[in-house]
């Protein structure tokens, strides 16, 4: 027998510790929530989460700053941390996830390259923040930031929790 998907190793690993997950995706349009949920008794340990897309729904629902979204962009370090922090808040949860990108095939920009994602994780004494940066087409994208965001949620619970 194979290694389990990654869904199955976290939801086994957030049962037994029986900690909480929400999530708020951008790029990833609810991939990470979709993963999660395939997953029989999970809504033992995921809450829910939110696809905000717009920046109005990055602020309304996922406890994002104006000023941080007019400063730094929605894909940005600043602003994926913001909405893993008020993810988990919001839903009060154990641990938030949060991803937002540039999926393509436009919208990219010389300082954010099409496939650019920012993945951030936020916990009570640890956040964790990293980038990506993809060279598939869109569904591609989309599929590797959902991919990325489980194996950082994974390895925070398996080597960064306190």
């Amino acid at each position: 027998m194979g290694v389990l998907p990654l869904e199955f190793q976290i939801g086994e690993i957030l049962r037994k510790r029986q900690l909480r997950l929400a999530t708020a995706e951008s790029c990833t349009g609810g991939l990470v929530g979709h993963r999660i949920t395939n997953v029989a008794g999970s809504s033992e340990y995921y809450l829910g989460g939110v696809v905000s897309y717009a920046y109005e729904a990055k602020v309304r629902l996922a406890g994002v700053r104006w000023e941080t979204l007019e400063q730094y962009g929605a894909v940005s370090q600043e602003t994926v941390l913001e909405m893993a922090r008020g993810i988990r808040q919001a839903l009060a949860s154990d641990i938030g996830l949060a991803v937002s990108g540039i999926a393509g095939p436009g919208g990219g920009t010389p300082d954010k390259p099409v496939g650019l994602t920012w993945i951030g994780l936020s916990a009570p004494h640890k956040d964790v923040v990293r980038h990506f940066i993809w060279a598939g087409d869109r569904l591609a994208n989309k599929e590797k930031s959902a991919e990325a965001a489980l194996e950082i949620l994974l390895e925070y619970l398996q080597y960064g929790t306190d």
